[in-house]
């Protein structure tokens, strides 16, 4: 018999649905039953490659139930955001608006709105795709995440939380809850770039910039890569380059050469090749560096 493993409306597996309404509920059926189970928080990863057979979980672990998971709030620590925060919600956010304009640029550029009134901040960076667009601002912005399992609550720095493609650094039995962003220092400057095949599309690259200045040259500076290699990167060599330097085209160049350098050649690219990307890399590097500086003191 042929199966429909493409953009079918058939859910082609049976499974065993769970709707835990706290965290360690959570957690308890995790750690029972392991490889077999898949988190459901806003779907549009997880649906999808189902219908396509891409996983076949045996039991289906809903978190929606969990009404904390979906705050966003401020903290001494920043911003802190949960898992289930729905990427709509953090583009309407004042608060998020205000304090952490970099991340409602970014989730502006995620599919559709039908989209985004589903999709959640923690999906986006759980699923590990090279091409998380919520991944760049936040490895730029110097984020934390917060994993709670069996042995408790943990934390840890964004970019250790991306071990490669598909990968995330979650024990069995965890769970990733949210993540606090700290404040960019007073007057920071930040651009998200992205370019995909079409403007609901995911990024082919996509680029982060945060900047600040000090006496016209450029005193902070963090530049992060996605859709090039593995996993999202922040480019500390370009970052490096700029530092104490005017933003000269000269300059924007030259650190943008280190961005470019960073795209991994693999056997089978998706959407484009590698010298694409190169290109392409290095021209988004310029204009986020470009247009964070201008926004500088905004």
């Amino acid at each position: 018999m042929h199966i429909n493993r493409v953009n079918t409306h058939i859910m082609p597996i049976r499974f065993e649905y769970h709707a835990p309404a706290s965290l360690d509920e959570a957690v308890e059926l995790l750690e029972r039953y392991g490889k077999e189970a898949k988190i459901l928080a806003g779907g549009t990863d997880l649906i999808p490659q189902i219908k396509q057979r891409q996983t076949e979980p045996r039991h289906i672990v809903n978190i929606k139930g969990i009404p904390e998971l979906a705050r966003i709030k401020e903290t001494d620590g920043g911003i802190c955001i949960g898992a289930l925060a729905r990427l709509r919600a953090i583009e309407l956010s004042p608060l998020m608006n205000e304090k952490l304009p970099l991340l409602v640029e970014a989730a502006k550029t995620v599919g559709s709105v039908q989209i985004r009134n589903m999709a959640t901040i923690g999906g986006n960076i759980c699923n590990a795709s090279p091409s998380a667009d919520m991944a760049t601002p936040l490895m730029a912005l110097d984020a934390e995440v917060h994993v709670y399992g069996k042995g408790g609550a943990r934390t840890y720095p964004i970019g250790e939380f991306f071990l490669g493609r598909g990968e995330v650094k979650l024990d069995p039995g965890e769970m990733l809850t949210g993540m606090t962003v700290p404040l960019p220092p007073e007057g920071a400057g930040s651009a998200f770039e992205k370019v995909g095949w079409t403007t609901f599309d995911i990024a082919t690259v996509n680029v982060a910039a945060v900047v600040t200045l000090k006496g016209g040259r450029i005193d902070l500076c963090r530049v992060a890569l996605g859709a090039c290699s593995p996993a999202p990167i922040r480019v500390f060599q370009a970052e490096e380059a700029l530092k104490g330097r005017k933003p000269t085209d000269e300059a924007l160049s030259e650190a943008a050469a280190y961005v470019s350098a960073c795209v991994e050649p693999r056997e089978r690219w998706r959407r484009a090749p590698p010298e694409y990307r190169r290109r392409t890399s290095k021209a988004l590097a310029v204009d986020a560096v470009s247009r964070a500086v201008e926004s500088v003191g905004r």
